[in-house]
């Protein structure tokens, strides 16, 4: 059977655009009932029985028998000896993609991430305080296809924050485990790893077990049930976000080779039927060679059949007036990554206000941010990009606010406490602040 990888072809200049434009852009990310119940059920079960129940579920779901937590959990020792166990191009290849994304997060913490402190002309002393978290939690996708990367972009920058410790969950299908997984732990210094998944693992990460430690907050993408269960477990733990399936945008002048801007929209495609890859340009010509481009490649991908659908359910090519139409309708989408393949990038990166990550110019392809650039590739999706920002060392701090007032500014900031508190009817605030007056 021929594949067809046909995304949609829109105009801006079409009378039914606005229509045809949210219907292929709409996804529901509401959960299966099902899995919702489902998950319930496990948190309950974890947080009621601890190991035990861990233990059941991995058996059930991972099809991986263990007598106890302790054959669950990954030493490391057996982390480095995966380390060592890799063709020297691949340990070479992580290495220097751990130092990078290193390098870029050691910047990130000197730019945002110091405490600070002023005085007032009274004295005062105002600021902020910055600290790491103590324990968290990094979920590692396994089982289809497994993420060393997403151990590097979610353990370094924790590492970089001053994290205490880092846990690590990871699922290992019938016993599977992969080496490149268990060697970024060991580069990117995982402190302690178990091999469980699920829901269950969310669970034993945010309640604790008498094996796995209760962490303070939980970051990693995962299927329908993990998404389901750091929803759940949101207010007992941290959480950094609830990922969608995975988006590109491309606006391209025509300048670019039409098999590059091709082969990125199947780089997005490949993961998931559901993700996302939407082509915006004001040259139909070049559209159509984008198209011949995407007819032509297709065969030769292992993932066709998924890039297939993804383009075909989900994906776009876009005829817009001009590039600044390109640029206002990107910023409606929020994707993702968001590539500028064009001769001029910076001229139109000004414009662009809503987007996970930008990658600026034709030779900077998506996937060189998925794994070794620097920046974070965990990032918002379905739009969220709107408001929330890639992963990065500051959801692994917290701040805390300083005060210490002089008994001069007490004067002052008392008299206008006191004021305000009557005002609300708060009288022991009021007269705590009128305590601190001279008489």
């Amino acid at each position: 059977m021929t594949l067809v990888a046909a995304p949609a072809r829109l105009s801006t200049q079409s009378a039914t655009f606005e229509a045809d434009f949210q219907a292929r852009l709409h996804w529901s990310a509401d959960t299966d009932a099902a899995i919702e119940q489902r998950v319930a059920d496990i948190l309950a079960d974890v947080q009621h029985r601890g190991d035990a129940a861990v233990l059941a579920y991995t058996q059930r779901f991972d099809g991986l028998e263990a007598a106890d937590m302790s054959a669950l959990e990954l030493s490391q020792a057996e982390l480095k000896a995966a380390f060592d166990s890799l063709p020297e191009a691949q340990r070479q290849a992580l290495e220097q993609a751990a130092r990078r994304v290193r390098s870029y997060h050691e910047a990130q913490k000197k730019a945002s991430g110091e405490s600070w402190s002023y005085r007032d002309e009274d004295g005062t002393l105002l600021g902020q305080k910055v600290t790491p978290l103590d324990r968290v939690g990094i979920y590692v996708p396994g089982g289809k296809a497994a993420y060393p990367s997403s151990v590097l972009m979610n353990a370094i920058p924790a590492h970089v924050a001053g994290v205490g410790e880092i846990i690590m969950v990871v699922p290992t299908p019938k016993g599977e485990k992969n080496a490149l997984v268990l060697a970024a732990a060991y580069v990117a210094g995982v402190s302690r790893a178990f091999t469980i998944g699920g829901a269950q693992a969310v669970a034993a990460l945010a309640y604790g077990t008498a094996t796995v430690p209760k962490v303070d907050k939980i970051t990693g993408p995962g299927n329908a049930y993990v998404a389901s269960a750091k929803k759940r477990v949101f207010g007992t733990v941290g959480i950094d976000m609830i990922a969608g399936p995975s988006e590109i945008l491309v606006l391209a002048d025509g300048s670019t080779p039409a098999d590059w801007v091709a082969m990125d929209l199947f780089s997005q495609a490949e993961h998931d039927e559901l993700a996302q890859s939407i082509l915006l340009c004001p040259d139909a010509a070049y559209l159509d060679a984008v198209q011949r481009e995407i007819d032509r490649l297709l065969p030769t991908m292992p993932r066709a059949a998924i890039i297939a659908k993804s383009l075909s359910d989900r994906g776009a090519l876009i005829l817009t007036r001009d590039m600044e139409e390109a640029c206002a309708i990107s910023n409606r989408i929020a994707p993702e990554h968001l590539e500028v393949s064009s001769r001029d990038p910076h001229r139109w990166e000004p414009l662009l206000k809503h987007a996970g990550a930008i990658f600026l110019g034709a030779f900077t392809s998506e996937s060189l941010g998925d794994y070794c650039a620097g920046p974070n590739h965990v990032l918002p999706t379905s739009g969220t990009a709107r408001f929330s920002s890639p992963l990065g060392v500051y959801d692994f701090q917290k701040r805390s606010s300083l005060i210490e007032v002089s008994e001069a500014g007490a004067q002052t900031l008392g008299r206008i406490a006191a004021e305000l508190a009557y005002g609300e009817g708060l009288q022991a605030h009021a007269q705590a602040a009128e305590m601190r007056l001279k008489r």
